[in-house]
């Protein structure tokens, strides 16, 4: 009882601290008495009132607040309990706040959040810290709502509604008018706008915006995803009647501007199935032995010019988006498939990096500019590989993008071998350097007319798609070499990876521990050469996507910046984006400061560029939870054709709540509840990454092989439960 009355008494006092310094703080220049702070923070009762008195004295005497004059009292000058920071809300509806400079996130919990949303901005007070526990806080104030608009399922009553957000952070539902509802019906999965929030109201008010469809039809399901990130899936009006008005012709004036590369061994290699081809090789063997290679990328400046509506909508995007079923593009089809892709036989304007390179593959000279090329010949990566593996120049017609086999001339085939033979050389100068090889598993998806997915398949990175990249990366690398070592400084668009955080690198080696791998820290260099051999290490083997995830996720995020502190994870100094201004916006800033550069031009502005850097760096998350979301979805659509079927998993994940399990056929993911495992009760152990069995000590660990069958598959909340037949043999 004792110690009941105790706790009470605690919890008491450290709610009247609270109160007294949350009204000092917010109003620091002023005095307040113990009656004017009472009646701020609701104190009423007489006992509470002389709690009150006293704590105001013990505080004083403490130190931690000035008695201005007798009985008056003040916030100490300098004692910042009030920041601004980012809100992170957990599944269970509490926050952390997350403050720039500050190392521990502060901890609200959901009845101090005060309206906040998920990545809002807002104004915290963070409350005194007690000794042994965490920074917790309360929401004071919104300084900027993330976003506005929620997608969720409308659920009518009879003259009014309620949307439920699909979104797990989201602990609260809209209210929505009878007159706000815009024809929407019961079940509908819609777009809600954010109104207002009224006091004394539990829930936000909304205005339904528009109409997704019914839930778990296909195309509701993809709009959703795009629409929950802001993303558009469609151009306005002005911007398509803008793009369908340009002259896209090649005109004589226009090339005698640029250099003139029609005539110079020029191929495209790409994806079979691509519809827009950004970028070229070209090749030519020099009198001196020395090869000249060209990077060629499609000239969308020239095109997309600053201040027009087409302009606008392309930075607002800053990057094309590519879901499992379609690619929502930057620019409009009239650039992006027509006017900007290099289609062989064509001439069109380029932006190109020229390199003379010798036979050990170093640069002996470069050039960039303006180019006008015509292609020869368009290969995909099968294509490409075939003359790779076998040195002949016939392409057979199983692999044919024209569905037919047909002979390539000699002159390609040894301009691809010997291209690959210098991609190999960078290649593996590059990881000499310190560089890390991540050739992650990506998913994908054979899918029929309709959209639905027939089968799963997994794509690899073979030699032809490593010599593209080695050749991309160089134009990358040298186009930043080229603009940041000039003096004086010029304001630049960089793609920066900073180091890897220790702590994290640390974790990692416990789990691979348990795989028999390990991680040296001698140095930077014996980190990067360890993981690449881990990498190398767990190839065809169970855990092995479950290590290149975790890998990925103990390295920082390369972001866009006008500050170059160069690119870890590719060991280069200096790195740009130059080679897709199809796709990303920064690309096209790229291009534009390049030739502004060229042209003898004043640095630009840093504060401008370092915020479209930021914008880009946004866009281009929002996009990649997009289109993970929509693997996601296809994966779960993909299952529900095969809920009869056990399948062998790895454990690639381990909560309180359950396990998370991918299937190593298909790389598909989803959850074994532990209240759902039969025969015992399980227990969490954080420090193992296991559930451990009460009775029966049986131990489900992080990369044990499972046995699971699907239970359920939610195509609305792309969520996939997993029923635990037993560990595999």
């Amino acid at each position: 009882m004792s110690k009941k009355k105790k706790s009470s008494s605690g919890q008491k006092k450290n709610e009247i601290t609270r109160g007294i310094f949350t009204v000092l703080e917010k109003e620091p220049n002023k005095s307040f008495n113990y009656k004017e702070i009472a009646a701020k923070i609701q104190i009423s009762e007489a006992n509470d009132r002389n709690d009150l008195i006293k704590r105001l004295v013990q505080l004083k005497e403490k130190r931690r607040i000035v008695e201005t004059s007798p009985g008056k009292y003040k916030a100490i000058e300098n004692t910042k309990t009030y920041h601004t920071g980012t809100v992170d809300i957990t599944g269970r509806g509490n926050a952390y706040i997350i403050i720039e400079g500050m190392d521990d996130d502060v901890f609200v919990p959901v009845n101090k959040i005060n309206k906040a949303f998920h990545k809002d901005t807002v104004e915290i007070y963070i409350y005194p810290r007690r000794k042994g526990k965490k920074l917790e806080g309360e929401v004071t104030k919104i300084v900027k709502r993330f976003k506005t608009s929620f997608v969720g399922i409308l659920d009518m009553q009879k003259s009014f509604a309620f949307v439920r957000v699909g979104d797990f952070r989201m602990y609260t539902d809209f209210f929505i008018p009878k007159d706000k509802i815009n024809n929407a019906e019961d079940g509908d999965k819609v777009i809600v706008e954010y109104n207002e929030w009224p006091d004394k109201t539990d829930s936000p008010y909304g205005t339904i915006t528009q109409v997704l469809g019914k839930p778990g039809e296909h195309n509701t399901e993809i709009h959703s995803i795009l629409a929950e990130y802001g993303l558009p899936y469609e151009f306005p009006v002005e911007v398509e009647q803008f793009a369908n008005d340009l002259d896209t012709s090649i005109k004589p004036e226009e090339i005698a501007k640029r250099r003139d590369m029609r005539d110079t061994l020029t191929f495209t290699i790409d994806p079979r199935d691509a519809k827009d081809f950004d970028d070229a090789l070209s090749f030519e063997v020099l009198d001196n032995g020395n090869f000249e290679i060209g990077i060629h990328i499609a000239d969308v400046s020239h095109y997309l010019t600053p201040d027009t509506v087409m302009d606008d909508e392309a930075y607002e995007r800053a990057t094309s988006v590519y879901l499992v079923d379609r690619v929502v593009p930057m620019l409009p089809e009239v650039l992006s498939n027509n006017a900007c892709s290099l289609r062989p036989h064509e001439e069109k304007y380029t932006f190109s990096a020229i390199f003379e390179i010798d036979k050990k593959a170093h640069v002996i000279k470069e050039w960039f500019g303006r180019t006008v090329i015509n292609s020869n010949e368009r290969f995909s990566y099968e294509e490409a590989q075939h003359i790779i593996e076998n040195k002949v120049n016939s392409i057979p017609e199983d692999i044919s993008i024209r569905a037919a086999a047909y002979e390539v001339s000699e002159e390609v085939v040894n301009a691809t071998l010997k291209l690959d033979e210098l991609a190999k050389i960078m290649r593996s100068r590059r990881m000499n350097a310190g560089a890390i090889s991540f050739d992650k598993v990506e998913v994908r998806f054979n899918l029929t007319p309709e959209g639905e997915p027939e089968s799963v398949y997994f794509k690899e990175a073979k030699d032809a798609n490593k010599l593209i990249e080695e050749f991309m990366l160089l134009a990358n690398r040298k186009v930043a070499e080229f603009i940041g070592k000039q003096k004086p400084e010029k304001t630049f668009v960089y793609r920066v990876h900073d180091e890897p955080n220790e702590e994290k690198l640390m974790a990692l080696n416990g789990i691979i521990s348990r795989f028999g791998h390990k991680l040296d820290f001698k140095s930077k260099k014996t980190i990067s050469s360890s993981l690449n051999q881990l990498l190398e290490d767990v190839k065809g083997k169970g855990e092995q996507n479950m290590v290149d995830t975790l890998a990925i996720r103990t390295m920082s995020k390369a972001i866009y910046t006008t500050d170059n502190i160069g690119h870890y994870g590719l060991a280069f100094d200096y790195y740009t984006h130059f080679t897709s201004p199809i796709r990303r916006y920064p690309d096209v800033m790229v291009h534009r400061l390049l030739q502004h550069y060229l042209d003898n031009g004043a640095t630009a502005k840093k504060e401008v560029y370092e915020e479209k850097c930021k914008h880009s760096s946004d866009m281009e998350g929002l996009a990649s939870s997009a289109e993970r979301d929509s693997i996601k979805y296809m994966q779960i659509k993909f299952m529900e054709d095969h809920q009869d079927r056990e399948f062998v998993g790895v454990i690639s994940g381990v909560t309180e709540w359950g396990i998370y399990v991918e299937i190593v056929e298909n790389k598909c993911e989803g959850m074994v509840r532990i209240s759902d495992i039969k025969g015992d009760y399980y227990n969490f152990d954080e420090k193992q990454y296991a559930i451990i069995g009460e009775r029966t000590k049986k131990v489900y660990q992080l990369g044990d092989e499972v046995i699971v069958m699907v239970k359920n598959t939610d195509l609305v909340k792309r969520h996939l439960d997993f029923t635990l037949i037993g560990k595999a043999e």
